[in-house]
């Protein structure tokens, strides 16, 4: 290892004793559930949108017993606007598996974390080092911009290839002492200086020997997803009301898109309903595709509202879009939910 390079996490740790964050709220103390609570939160998702869902998260489910014993619904109702909804789903199963397999107690042996849903080895060494001191690497989104810029290391990291190279070379720079404070430091690195865009490589504790940075080639780094275009499906959202102004939602099954939340019933094609009244169509994009809803009022008396179905037949409830009852809804839904009780509903 270049000389340098022998001395990037000491360069790290000097940085972070002044520059570092310190203050979230997950860092209050080593307590493994809410530092592995907001590992799973802040997949995909940035710290200041997390900070608000984190803390109604552990208000109400402020052990790991209170989540395993909790309903998946009120789970699912916590969670609805931050997406990615199958972190949710994975965090209640493997609440109740720590609850019957472990004794309620985090598992402390990495191959055990990562054995439970929705823990990898980068979130596994993260809680394992921030709860319990251990020396384990990290390798997320922030990290892999940080080693893809100052060691100018070319591909998408999502490839299998280019992935493995970063893992090993997150192993190298991982040192055996003070890892909690590494990992940390790394990720707010990421996060505040070597930032996706507008960087700040002036204020940077690497950037001597940051090859992206000497090569002036820092914002091709890391190299983008090739780009492909998504495709768009369409869907009609029926709102069926009834006498009492209620409209119904049914359970999606627990897998899949939407998996679990309360959604209005959807079909393909809607000639042979009754429509009172059709609201703007509207686009929600998933990461692989783009779907266009059209939601359309029916009456209630509309038989077989929804197209055949081989499943079997979903859990069904009439709600008061003013108050609807604290489950989880798909963000569209709880999009028309506002709509509907800022207007009149038509009854067809």
């Amino acid at each position: 290892m270049p000389n340098k390079l022998q001395n990037f996490a000491k360069r790290l740790l000097i940085w972070f004793a002044t520059d570092g964050r310190k203050g979230l709220p997950w860092q209050r103390n080593s307590d493994p559930y809410p530092i592995w609570v907001s590992e799973i939160m802040l997949q995909q998702t940035q710290v200041v949108t997390v900070i608000p869902y984190f803390e109604r998260f552990l208000t109400q489910f402020p052990s790991i017993s209170a989540l395993a014993q909790a309903p998946i619904d009120d789970v699912l109702h916590i969670w609805t606007g931050l997406g990615y909804y199958a972190r949710a789903r994975n965090l209640h199963k493997a609440a109740r598996f720590i609850e019957h397999e472990h004794g309620g107690q985090f598992p402390q042996k990495v191959e055990q974390a990562v054995a439970l849903p929705g823990i990898g080895l980068s979130t596994a060494g993260a809680i394992l080092s921030f709860a319990f001191g251990q020396t384990h690497r990290i390798l997320d989104g922030n990290v892999k911009r940080v080693l893809c810029r100052h060691q100018a290391i070319d591909g998408w990291p999502g490839k299998t290839k280019v992935h493995k190279d970063l893992w090993v070379l997150a192993g190298k720079l991982t040192p055996n002492g003070q890892v909690a404070q590494y990992n940390q430091a790394i990720m707010d690195l990421g996060a505040t200086v070597c930032r996706r865009s507008k960087p700040d490589c002036q204020a940077c504790p690497v950037r001597d020997d940051c090859i992206a940075y000497a090569e002036k080639t820092v914002a091709l780094y890391p190299t983008p997803k090739p780009k492909t275009s998504k495709p768009v499906q369409q869907t009609y959202m029926l709102i069926s009301v009834n006498k009492h102004r209620e409209v119904l939602l049914e359970r999606r099954p627990p897998t899949g898109i939407w998996g679990g939340l309360w959604c209005f019933p959807e079909t393909d094609v809607v000639e042979h309903l009754t429509i009172a009244q059709r609201l703007p169509e509207f686009r929600h994009t998933f990461s692989h595709y783009h779907l266009d809803i059209a939601p359309v009022i029916i009456n209630a008396a509309n038989k077989n509202t929804t197209h055949e179905r081989i499943e079997e037949p979903r859990q069904t409830q009439w709600c008061n879009p003013a108050s609807p009852p604290a489950v989880g809804y798909a963000a569209p839904v709880k999009k028309l939910l506002a709509i509907l009780t800022e207007q009149t509903i038509a009854m067809g």
